[in-house]
């Protein structure tokens, strides 16, 4: 069996059920928790988080790579960013781990023309 969404094989009893499709795990997850990059709740409790924590905030290696390479850059485009890390994370988690910095207002996205990049905040 494959998942409906991203073909990967699904194991027998592995299958997440999601209006009418057969989804793998992670798949379900993303459906159940879409991306919100916009959202003002999480940018409230990420910068509240921040102020009332004795260490600042802890960035993922990942993170802090992406946080460097857009201070490198200036700005990136998606797809270059992912190049640039050499291939260790899909655009999938890309997009995930740019939600999180910019809720953390580390990160933004920025149209220049009819195209889009990431940039520091």
């Amino acid at each position: 069996m494959r998942c409906d969404q991203c073909g990967a094989p699904i194991e027998d009893g592995d299958e997440r059920e999601y209006r009418g499709q057969t989804l793998c795990e992670d798949c379900y997850m993303d459906a159940l928790s879409p991306l919100r990059t916009c959202d003002p709740w999480a940018v409230h409790s990420a910068k509240h988080l921040e102020m009332h924590s004795t260490g600042g905030t802890v960035l993922t290696p990942i993170q802090e790579e992406i946080l460097r390479i857009l201070q490198d850059t200036g700005g990136i485009e998606p797809a270059d960013l992912v190049d640039r890390l050499g291939g260790r994370i899909t655009h999938k988690e890309l997009e995930r781990e740019f939600s999180a910095l910019r809720h953390m207002e580390k990160a933004r996205g920025e149209k220049r023309g009819n195209r889009v990049f990431l940039r520091p905040w």
